[in-house]
């Protein structure tokens, strides 16, 4: 097995801190001195603007490599934190859904998988921001990783449509990708104040068991401004109790990654 990760960061709902985790979790392994790339596959680009990234300034991105005009290694840039990389997006990435389709099945799938055996070896954690769908670029991110984190809103539905995800995995692991793992369930949003979000992690960890992460990203204001200010919130304000939850998921999640390091050597 190889000493690095990909983990694809994935939920088909909007608004469930899937972006807000890809950045601050990036940021948190590559503060630990960990090479770490963060590669935005969604066309919203905000992963891309949350580290200060002007996206209408950036001509290699994720969708050149996709479409094969760019080689993966020309699209990644460095970002502010030292350690950390990042291969960028632009709403140019929508065409990527249209441009994939001209290959055939099972190879426009495998497209960002193939991409990154170029680059792999460079990094120890490489963390792919996924969009809020399944189409076809959420497919390659799940066959291109190695497992899949799946941010859950601590709020009401906050199980709809994982369901759903959960069955699309499936299906990769049946077809494109056997090896694909569960990485962790993270629990976000949580607002202490209310019954619900204390009913909603007993009902997650009740239905995940243990892969639910000891670690819950609190709703938190120091979280929603960062992004504004072009800052993971460690660079941000490294003291505020968001930039303390996810330094801890990045523990949880390198302590995970040397359990399976040593499992495979």
């Amino acid at each position: 097995m190889p000493n690095h990760k990909i983990i694809a960061v994935a939920n088909q709902k909007g608004g469930v801190g899937k972006t807000t985790t890809a950045v601050n979790l990036t940021a948190s392994l590559a503060a630990s001195e960990n090479r770490t790339l963060l590669i935005d596959m969604d066309p919203q680009g905000n992963a891309t603007s949350g580290f200060g990234i002007d996206r209408d300034a950036v001509t290699v991105n994720t969708y050149t490599v996709l479409i094969g005009q760019n080689s993966i290694q020309e699209a990644i840039i460095p970002t502010p934190i030292k350690h950390l990389d990042i291969i960028p997006a632009t709403i140019d990435l929508i065409g990527a859904e249209v441009e994939l389709h001209q290959y055939k099945t099972n190879e426009k799938e495998r497209f960002l998988k193939n991409c990154l055996q170029e680059i792999s070896d460079q990094y120890a954690f490489i963390i792919i921001d996924c969009p809020p769908s399944l189409g076809i670029l959420t497919l390659n991110a799940l066959t291109a990783a190695g497992s899949v984190l799946i941010p859950i809103q601590c709020e009401y539905y906050a199980m709809e449509g994982v369901t759903l995800l959960m069955r699309t995995i499936e299906l990769v692991r049946q077809s494109l990708n056997p090896d694909l793992e569960f990485e962790g369930i993270l629990l976000t949003m949580h607002d202490a104040r209310t019954n619900l979000s204390g009913q909603v992690i007993v009902e997650v960890k009740k239905y995940f068991k243990n892969m639910v992460y000891k670690t819950i990203i609190p709703r938190n204001v120091t979280l929603s401004e960062a992004p504004s200010h072009g800052k993971p919130v460690i660079l941000y304000d490294i003291k505020s109790r968001g930039a303390r939850s996810y330094l801890n998921l990045a523990q949880e999640v390198l302590n995970n990654a040397q359990k399976s390091f040593r499992k495979g050597a």
